[in-house]
């Protein structure tokens, strides 16, 4: 690793049948190896999930179950997809989600798989740092830095639009180096990124919430926020009682 803008990278997106993992299925996979200069490989294929596509997967990226229908099955591509990766570092919005799709059926299918051991940036953190989208989606910030829009949110459009966003996210650090030194510290969010208090500033949400939300699995950029917001609150009330001698009574 060395100067970023020369380093070379492997931008990976894939779309599924579902959400989860171990039980749902990749039936698309896309991946670009590029630099900031150039790119230089890439690779997309559909795949046979073997099982039907969740309607409100479909929805999103519009692939059905007749456009998979007598594709390779993740079994034949998965050692070309690891292969292409090789020693690079790995691209992506939301990364470890796909990454966990990829080891789950790598592991499905018994085949070696150490994509969960690789190192990768995740632009969806990157934008978190930035902080000035108002919404962190790949489909905002393509609006907020004004790339051009690569059509239907499918694998290799995804990437396209990923490795632009990612250059304009990096170039404010000198090497690869720094920016993942930078990102193996938690990051502060601004408001609440999901649920029902979604889009509200911390310092605005109920402790139970916070509480609740602070036993969930979320990621550690939004547990961390939590647990300093609760934080807060638990030195201000100490601070208010000490300052109050009534307090108490």
């Amino acid at each position: 690793m060395g100067l970023i803008s020369k380093d070379t990278f492997v931008c990976l997106d894939c779309e599924t049948t579902g959400l989860a993992p171990e039980t749902d299925q990749i039936i698309e996979v896309a991946l670009v190896k590029f630099s900031f200069e150039q790119i230089m490989d890439s690779y997309e294929t559909l795949i046979d999930p073997q099982l039907p596509i969740n309607p409100e997967s479909i929805a999103i990226h519009h692939i059905t179950d007749d456009m998979v229908k007598g594709k390779p099955r993740i079994q034949e591509i998965l050692p070309k997809v690891i292969e292409f990766v090789g020693k690079h570092i790995i691209v992506g919005h939301g990364i470890n989600n796909d990454i966990a799709f990829l080891c789950a059926a790598a592991k499905q299918h018994q085949i070696p798989c150490n994509l969960h051991a690789h190192v990768y940036i995740d632009t969806l953190r990157l934008a978190r740092l930035y902080g000035e989208s108002p919404i962190n989606s790949l489909e905002k910030l393509r609006q907020h830095f004004n790339i051009a829009e690569e059509g239907a949110h499918r694998a290799m459009s995804d990437v396209v639009v990923n490795i632009e966003v990612f250059k304009y996210l990096a170039h404010r650090y000198k090497t690869t180096e720094e920016l993942l030194q930078r990102l193996k510290s938690p990051i502060m969010l601004k408001a609440m990124p999901l649920g029902k208090h979604k889009g509200r500033p911390f310092s605005e949400i109920p402790v139970e919430y916070l509480r609740w939300a602070s036993h969930q699995n979320f990621d550690q950029d939004l547990l961390f926020s939590i647990k300093t917001e609760l934080k807060k609150r638990k030195k201000g009330s100490h601070f208010s009682q000490a300052a109050n001698p009534f307090s108490e009574l």
